[in-house]
């Protein structure tokens, strides 16, 4: 899918968003795959119900294209497979922005790529091959020409949608790839105004001044000194008079 704004990545938004099916049938790629789709049909449904006919001296059906199977076989073999991948690709269209993973979005990407280039150039190979057999083909009685017709136009008409395709995906490629080669977060500029945040500014501390006792060593008296709380008693020693031994 391809984003004209916004977060994305490789042509895709970020996985999260949901679905817009009017918006998704609206985009270009999608219109010209379903294009491809119905081009494909042409084709192969042309050579499959027309392109084969009975000679006035065989009962054999023969090709319309100068009575050569391997033509209508390989311009059948190209529609079909070209059909099937059209579905193929649209669902993968429709399923590319729920991967949240950048590199599965790779790999779906260069699928594209890969098919849409090789397949613009089998279809250009058809094309030639058909239009070189139609120039050969002598006797046209009882040949539907108008199929015939319609089956080379259409070949070359699936060169262009397919090449367009080409053109679609290499761009989605190179902009997923510039997409992740940019980081995603930068640190902020450094304030040097302030040597901390806004939000985590230190409090003011002021510390209350501390004044020592004065202490005169001569005039300390511990008889009369009355620092201590007047209901402990007095631990100095009476001597050996009182002292009773526990009893056992």
């Amino acid at each position: 899918m391809e984003e004209t704004g916004g977060t994305s990545a490789y042509g895709a938004a970020l996985a999260g968003g949901g679905f817009d099916f009017f918006k998704f049938v609206r985009q270009p790629q999608t219109i010209v795959r379903l294009l491809s789709w119905v081009f494909a049909i042409v084709v192969f449904a042309s050579i499959t119900t027309e392109g084969y006919i009975n000679s006035a001296h065989s009962a054999e059906a023969k090709c319309i294209f100068n009575q050569s199977d391997s033509t209508c076989q390989y311009a059948v073999a190209i529609g079909v497979i070209g059909f099937l991948a059209c579905v193929g690709f649209l669902v993968l269209d429709v399923y590319l922005p729920f991967m949240s993973n950048a590199q599965e979005r790779k790999y779906a990407v260069m699928a594209d790529l890969g098919f849409s280039g090789a397949w613009s150039f089998l279809w250009f190979v058809c094309f030639c091959v058909l239009a070189s057999q139609w120039n050969r083909t002598s006797d046209v009685r009882g040949i539907p020409e108008d199929a015939a017709r319609a089956t080379i136009a259409f070949s070359f008409f699936s060169i262009a949608t397919w090449g367009i395709l080409t053109y679609f995906a290499l761009g989605r490629f190179r902009r997923g790839v510039n997409d992740v080669a940019i980081p995603t977060y930068t640190d902020p500029p450094p304030d040097h105004h302030t040597p901390y945040p806004p939000t985590y500014a230190p409090t003011s501390y002021a510390p209350t001044p501390y004044t020592p006792t004065s202490y005169n060593p001569t005039t300390y008296n511990p008889t009369t000194y009355t620092g201590y709380p007047s209901s402990v008693p007095d631990m100095q020693p009476q001597g050996d008079a009182g002292y009773q031994p526990p009893n056992y």
